[in-house]
């Protein structure tokens, strides 16, 4: 009970102390009280006494006080949680300036946030001077560049938040007005300048509205200028030596670096074009330079011609045939298909009528960048004209993300956001899109985005793999200097145009690696499988490999489409890839690429056997009327040929037999037949087993696919026999092996560009070439005198050591004994029949 008493005394007492000061607090006042109720209480003591009635005065006073403290406090906290409330359900906040967001700004700019912007922007730059390249100039280099030690400055005019539908927008103003900026580009004028100047960009201008959007539950934030911003570039100039030139003598340089400037702002964050920046709960720090994604579109909704612009009845009407011709096309439902854009590449679906068609057609394509944009440009197809009529368009976004996620955004309708987040790669999003600048019409598309392909060479699919092997490694998958092998496999393609009236499939394939040119040889067969290999010398800094389908002609050659695939951080396993054609409306090509290590060439390996076992294989083509196939298998070894028994009836067939050849190198190749009794007979798909990359003594168990016919695989084990592993010859340039090896590949590559270039009519590369060959032939014959003398050397060593050991003697004969004279002659003797097997 006293502990009790205790507790609610200490917590009065700490009740009167707080409301002691805030008397204090609010009625300074009071401080003057206390010398006037010592001077009361001197009076009442020593003077004469006062009545009772002060001290209920005094009581009552102070619980008045302290109702109203009581009441001060529950005034404040409601105000606190009414103000909370208001926050999270108003749709906008007053204006509000924020000038610590500029301080914090330009204590992180110049060690952080230049250089960082620096590197990101340097390389869209230089990308943007290539596409877009003045008449003036012909040639154009970014050499230096620096956003400068002035960061731009946000809200000055105030920021707020406001609420357009669901969707909350941050408004604040955008001003950069800089002059310290240090970019430097290297120009190589054309006619009639002839020279190079330089082009001083040494200050900026930008000014406009930000609108920032959060988007999906805080993950992503979305940033777009409101209107085309106020762009102004200072542009000074300069001649390769040094000295200054007017501005005057290169005429419209500087509107046009004002024009890319502009217009690179429009495409990428202008309204309704709106950039996204992420914020994943983790970050794996990789670089993604590309990825494959499939892109589906499902359908169309509301696609009614009076709505959709470049509509035949927007059209001016002209006397009243054409008003009937209007009312008529009006009346017929209206035929339409979809283009996909993704950077140079296109595709297109069938052609479907109505106003909701159902397209279904599905693309696969590439990605050159960890950013892209999906265009979807709806067609109509228009009877009485050769041109198609465009009728509206849309976007959709994409960015990787850096905890290997995907994300999707595109502008919804009323100006809002639609967003969707893909957590993994193979994971499949749809979305509903409106189409841009009229007021009904959507497009549903599907999009996965298979794999993402980083800088490091490993991708999503198996990052952990890969990511272990670099790890392990210490060091780029990219060497520094030459010494792996590029193996391109062309496979096969698909939905290519090349086919002639007869169905058959007549393209070839091109591969350009740096100036190595190689090509497949031109099909004439009813499927466009090639199964041919070739090898590029890797060269230090080249990161991609063209690739060209044609068809030959009379005249020339008929161009079917063209891709570009990068390179950069391929590993040492292999890509297996359906690059997408561009250019042209639909193929694509399938390629099987591998980056070989010099330890695992086939000049380092040994000679030996190359075991074949063919265990099975499943789900083949039915030949036989009956729904079944004999099937049984030829296999091809350069020109030695060996077949398997024939299992009967079935198409799931297991052979279980083994066979030899000796390594040669050459293509191993099996073909799977239907056996026929009395007709010929048919094939049920063919195949190439690599295993150039084995290791000696390796043996690889693996399905292949089968090629030429709709499905069917066949299961093999191959192994590298070798019955002793001779030492690597060491990596020294300068070794003997190392050096004849390196001047025959040289030679072969050489004669390789001898043949390209007479193909393609090249004059100037064949010059070169010969330049080439005439100093690979005097190295040669560098190299032989070399060896003479070296053989030379080697032969009077060898001499020399002889005649030491004719000399040497290994029985003395005793010298104080005449009578041994003769047993000295025979102890002469004897070592002459002892060296004479030396």
């Amino acid at each position: 009970m006293g502990r009790r008493i205790k507790r609610k005394g200490l917590i009065n007492t700490e009740a009167v102390r707080e409301f002691l000061n805030h008397l204090v607090a609010e009625r300074h006042s009071l401080l003057l009280l206390v010398p006037l109720v010592l001077a009361f209480w001197a009076i009442e003591r020593w003077v004469f006494a006062f009545s009772n009635w002060v001290p209920l005065v005094v009581a009552v006073w102070a619980s008045l006080q302290y109702g109203s403290y009581q009441r001060a406090i529950l005034a404040e906290d409601l105000t606190r949680k009414w103000r909370q409330n208001v926050f999270n359900a108003m749709t906008t906040t007053p204006l509000e300036h924020c000038q610590w967001l500029n301080k914090l700004l330009s204590e992180i700019w110049l060690n952080y946030l230049n250089k960082k912007l620096s590197l990101r922007f340097a390389s869209m730059v230089e990308k943007r001077l290539r596409q877009r390249k003045s008449r003036l100039i012909e040639n154009i280099q970014l050499v230096e560049f620096s956003l400068g030690s002035c960061p731009p400055l946000l809200g000055l005019q105030g920021t707020y938040w406001s609420q357009s539908g669901e969707q909350k927008i941050m408004r604040l103003d955008f001003n950069w007005d800089t002059s310290d900026l240090s970019i430097l580009l290297q120009a190589k004028l054309s006619k009639p300048f002839n020279r190079t100047a330089r082009i001083v960009v040494n200050s900026l201008c930008i000014k406009g509205d930000i609108l920032i959007r959060p988007t999906l539950e805080g993950r992503a934030m979305l940033y777009s200028f409101e209107s085309n911003p106020e762009v102004r570039i200072g542009v000074a100039f300069g001649g390769g030596g040094g000295q200054s030139l007017p501005a005057t003598e290169l005429p419209g340089v500087s509107s046009w670096l004002v024009k890319i400037l502009t217009e690179t702002l429009n495409k990428k964050m202008v309204e309704p074009r709106r950039g996204c920046f992420s914020l994943p709960a983790t970050d794996l720090h990789k670089t993604a330079i590309g990825g494959i994604i499939y892109v589906t579109v499902v359908s169309g909704s509301n696609l009614h011609r009076s709505i959709l612009r470049g509509s035949p009845s927007r059209s001016t009407d002209i006397g009243d045939s054409s008003k009937e011709n209007s009312n008529s096309s009006r009346d017929k439902p209206v035929q339409t298909f979809v283009e996909v854009e993704l950077e140079q590449l296109s595709r297109r679906t069938e052609m479907r009528s109505g106003s909701n068609p159902a397209y279904q057609s599905t693309f696969n394509m590439i990605l050159h960048d960890n950013t892209g944009t999906l265009k979807f440009n709806l067609y109509e197809n228009n009877p009485g004209s050769v041109r198609y009529d465009i009728l509206a368009s849309c976007e959709v976004k994409m960015k990787y993300v850096g905890d290997d996620s995907t994300m999707f955004w595109a502008v919804g309708s009323d100006n809002g956001v639609i967003a969707k987040h893909a957590e993994f790669c193979g994971q499949e999003v749809e979305m509903v899109v409106p189409f841009e600048g009229v007021s009904s019409g959507e497009l549903t598309v599907r999009l996965l985005l298979k794999e993402w392909h980083f800088s490091d060479g490993s991708h999503s699919l198996n990052s952990i793999h890969t990511s272990s092997l670099h790890s392990l490694d210490g060091s780029s998958s990219f060497l520094s200097k030459t010494g792996r092998k590029i193996i391109v496999i062309v496979l096969s393609g698909k939905n290519l145009v090349s086919k002639d009236k007869t169905g058959k499939c007549d393209a070839s394939v091109k591969l350009q690696y740096g100036k190595t040119i190689q090509r497949t040889k031109p099909l004439n067969t009813a499927e466009c499988v090639w199964n041919q290999k070739f090898e590029f010398e890797e060269l230090a800094g080249e990161e991609s490999l063209k690739v060209k389908c044609y068809r030959e002609e009379m005249l020339g050659t008929d161009n079917i489409g063209t891709a570009t695939l990068s390179l950069q951080g391929i590993n040492n396993s292999e890509m297996h890839i359906w690059v997408p054609l561009e250019e042209v409306s639909s193929g694509e090509i399938e390629l099987l690429i591998e980056a070989v290590s010099p330890e695992y060439s086939e000049a380092d390996s040994s000679k030996g056997l190359i075991e074949l076992v063919l265990v099975e294989a499943r789900d083949l083509v039915a030949a036989d009327l009956r729904g079944t196939s004999d099937p049984y298998v030829r296999v091809q070894y350069g020109e030695k040929k060996q077949r398997t028994k024939v299992i009967f009836k079935t198409l799931e067939p297991k052979w279980n037999q083994t066979m030899e050849f000796p390594d040669d190198g050459s293509s191993l190749e099996l073909f799977v037949k239907d056996h026929n009794t009395l007709l010929p007979t048919s094939s049920i798909g063919s195949c190439v087993v690599e295993y150039q990359r084995l290791k000696p003594n390796e043996t690889a168990d693996k399905w292949i696919p089968l090629q030429g016919v709709t499905r069917g695989e066949i299961r093999v084990r191959v192994t590298r026999k070798v019955t002793e592993v001779p030492r690597r010859a060491s990596a020294d340039s300068g070794s003997p092996f190392n050096k004849a090896l390196l001047l025959s590949n040289q030679m072969k590559q050489v004669m390789i560009k001898f043949q390209n270039l007479i193909d393609d009519g090249d004059l100037e590369g064949l010059s070169e070439a010969l330049g080439e060959l005439e100093s690979l032939e005097d190295e040669q014959e560098q190299y032989l005198v070399q060896l003479q003398t070296e053989q030379m050397l080697l032969i009077n060593k060898i001499k020399d050591l002889g005649k030491e050991i004719l000399n040497s003697s290994p029985v003395q004969a005793p010298t104080n004994s005449p009578s041994r004279s003769g047993s000295g002659s025979g102890a002469g003797s004897s070592t002459r029949r002892l060296s004479a097997p030396m």
